[in-house]
């Protein structure tokens, strides 16, 4: 039986495009190991999988001064060798890496051990554990055609983002169910992001009478983000995340807001969704959000309101307008050449 490593982690972005690839490496008959960080959310994610699960010794390498960049350096280099023992016990025949800063060691150490490593980008530009990672990788796959630039060219191959297939299998009716709505008024899903955000969160909930006087509202809000005050708001139903429902909710959705993380808006396209991206702000992250977001903007697959445009009116401006239009990005989405990742990615990894 033929081996495999999938490693990423620190977000669900780093680990869902990971769970997508899963059934069809089984199909093609490998044995699929995950190497993780000690306690980050992949493990969970991982373990719901039935995946034998490694964590290492992880540290992230930061761009801004903090005490802990003179500690963490260490965590790295011990998650190196904790991942070159994992490798030479395991053997696999190729590692896929998702990226996330404990993806870095195991790249690594799968050149030092000669096992052929594949990594994804899912941005326009590559993060920094990605750049470290790319001189050990044997191919670089990426999301968008504005990314092939920043990559060795004889490494890159755009291949988009593998889709978890249970997205397009949701049941609208099971939505309702489970939020108590009914089929009089169209739905809108909030998505925060797996940790959730706050400046989303507050938006919503300030509109909230004017939104569910038209409409319904799912919001995932986002791990000990739950308003103990609005449980009772007819019309509105709150999750700090969803897992297998999260299908369903897609299915009843006529509208997405969501940040406009890669992976995310990658789903979004898939199911052909309206949506308004509103991307993580420059000042709190390197700007890979607002790229992907004006990508998508410039193609007619989204509405981009930025954080610092974010108010009661120009959110529930974005909301008629998207509403109104919605025809028109169907019909973008729908048009667009999505690329068939998975396949791409499992011929690339069967070729090495």
């Amino acid at each position: 039986m033929k081996k495999i490593i999938l490693t990423g982690g620190g977000t669900a972005g780093h680990v869902t495009p990971n769970i997508a690839l899963m059934p069809r490496l089984k199909e093609a008959g490998y044995e699929i190991h995950y190497i993780g960080s000690y306690q980050g959310m992949e493990k969970q994610l991982i373990q719901q999988q039935n995946i034998p699960y490694y964590g290492i010794s992880s540290g992230k390498l930061r761009r801004y001064l903090d005490l802990k960049n003179f500690s963490d350096p260490f965590k790295v280099v011990k998650g190196y060798f904790q991942a070159i023992r994992l490798i030479k016990k395991i053997k696999p025949d190729v590692v896929f890496s998702k990226g996330g800063f404990v993806s870095v060691p195991v790249v690594l150490a799968a050149k030092h051990c000669k096992v052929p490593a594949v990594i994804h980008e899912s941005d326009i530009t590559p993060g920094l554990a990605n750049k470290l990672a790319i001189p050990a990788a044997r191919k670089v796959c990426c999301n968008f055609p504005e990314t092939l630039k920043y990559l060795p060219a004889e490494k890159a191959v755009l291949t988009g983002s593998p889709i978890r297939q249970e997205l397009l299998k949701g049941n609208a009716g099971r939505a309702m169910e489970l939020c108590g709505f009914t089929g009089s008024k169209k739905t809108i899903l909030i998505i925060g992001g797996s940790t959730g955000s706050q400046v989303i969160n507050n938006a919503v909930r300030h509109l909230l009478p004017s939104l569910c006087a038209r409409y319904q509202v799912i919001h995932l809000c986002g791990k000990g983000n739950l308003e103990p005050s609005l449980t009772k708001q007819e019309g509105y139903a709150q999750f700090e995340y969803a897992q297998s429902e999260l299908a369903d909710f897609f299915a009843l959705a006529s509208l997405v807001i969501s940040r406009a993380g890669a992976n995310a808006i990658c789903e979004i396209l898939a199911l052909h969704l309206p949506n308004i991206l509103i991307p993580l702000s420059a000042n709190a992250s390197r700007g890979d959000q607002i790229l992907n977001a004006r990508s998508f903007e410039k193609q007619g697959f989204s509405y981009v309101l930025e954080e610092e445009q974010l108010s009661d009116d120009t959110l529930r401006e974005a909301v008629a307008h998207v509403m109104e239009h919605s025809s028109s990005y169907k019909e973008k989405m729908e048009s667009s050449k999505q690329l068939n990742s998975i396949d791409t990615i499992i011929d690339l990894i069967q070729s090495l």
